[in-house]
C-alpha cells in the first residue's frame, strides 16, 4: 500500500505511541485521524496536522460517529491503527483480596474488546474500497504487548487483554482476506512513553536493564516506523511482531 495514499484512523492517536504513529503517518505523506477519549487532544492533534474525534473505542455508536467523521475529513478509510489501551496492576488475590472483576472486565474491554470494535467497523468501511493495484482494500494493526507472553505478577488483566489482541491477529487476516484486507499486530516492550518518562530517569534505567540489546527504552517513533512498514510491505498479516530488544519479561 502507497503510505503517501493512505487514510489513517490511530486510536489513543493524541498520545504515547498512537500520537507519535499519527504524526509519523502524518510525515510521510498520509491523511490521518487521532481518535481519543481526551477532548484536550485536538489540540495535540492539530499540532502534528491530524484531524481528532472524541472517540471511546467500547462504544459501537461512537467508533461509528468517529469513522464517518473521519471518512467525510479524509475522503476514505485504508488503514486502522489501534493504540488506545490502559495498564492495570492488581494481584489475583492480594492483600486486600481477590482481583476486582470490575477492573478486569475494563481492561479487557478498552484493550481487547475495543481494538476489535475498530477492527471490525473500519473493516465495513474499507470492504467498500477499490483494489489497489496490490490486491488490497485495507490494513488493521492492532497493539498487543510483551505481556501477552511474558506477564508479570499483577497483569493478569493487562496481560490476558494483550494476549487475546495477538490472538487476533491470524483469525482476523482469514476472516477479512477474501476483501484484501491485511491484519496484523505489533507487541511493543517497555517504551519511553509520556507515564514512563515522568517516572523519572532512575526508574527508566531500571526498566532498561533487562532489555538485551540496544540497552535501552524503545522510542515511540519506532513503534511508528514499524507501523508505517506494516503498511507498506504487503506480505505482513496474519501475525504479532514483537518490538522489544530482544527483551524477555523476568
Amino acid at each position: 500500500m502507497d503510505i503517501t495514499q493512505a487514510k489513517v484512523v490511530v486510536t489513543g492517536g493524541a498520545s504515547g505511541l498512537g500520537a507519535a504513529t499519527a504524526a509519523h503517518f502524518v510525515e510521510r505523506g498520509a491523511a490521518v485521524t487521532a481518535f481519543d477519549r481526551d477532548p484536550a487532544g485536538a489540540d495535540r492533534a492539530a499540532a502534528f496536522g491530524a484531524g481528532f474525534a472524541e472517540v471511546d473505542v467500547t462504544d459501537e455508536a461512537s467508533v461509528r460517529a468517529g469513522f464517518d467523521h473521519a471518512v467525510a475529513r479524509m475522503g476514505g478509510l485504508t488503514c486502522a491503527i489501534s493504540c488506545a489501551g490502559i495498564a492495570t496492576a492488581e494481584r489475583t488475590m492480594g492483600r486486600k483480596g481477590p482481583h476486582a472483576l470490575a477492573s478486569f472486565e475494563r481492561t479487557i474491554g478498552i484493550n481487547l474488546t475495543g481494538s476489535f470494535n475498530i477492527a471490525r467497523l473500519a473493516s465495513e468501511i474499507m470492504s467498500n474500497n477499490d483494489i489497489d493495484e496490490g490486491g488490497e482494500r485495507g490494513v488493521v494493526i492492532n497493539t498487543a504487548s510483551v505481556a501477552a507472553f511474558d506477564g508479570q505478577k499483577g497483569q493478569t488483566a493487562y496481560a490476558a487483554s494483550k494476549g487475546g489482541v495477538a490472538a487476533l491477529s491470524l483469525p482476523l487476516a482469514r476472516d477479512l482476506s477474501s476483501l484484501g484486507i491485511r491484519a496484523m499486530a505489533i507487541a511493543p516492550g517497555i517504551f519511553r512513553t509520556p507515564m514512563l518518562v515522568s517516572l523519572g530517569e532512575e526508574v527508566m534505567d531500571g526498566l532498561a536493564a533487562d532489555v538485551i540489546h540496544p540497552k535501552r527504552l524503545g522510542m515511540p517513533e519506532e513503534f511508528a516506523r514499524l507501523a508505517a512498514f506494516i503498511v507498506e510491505c504487503s506480505y505482513l498479516n496474519g501475525t504479532t511482531i514483537r518490538l522489544d530488544g530482544a527483551l524477555r519479561m523476568p
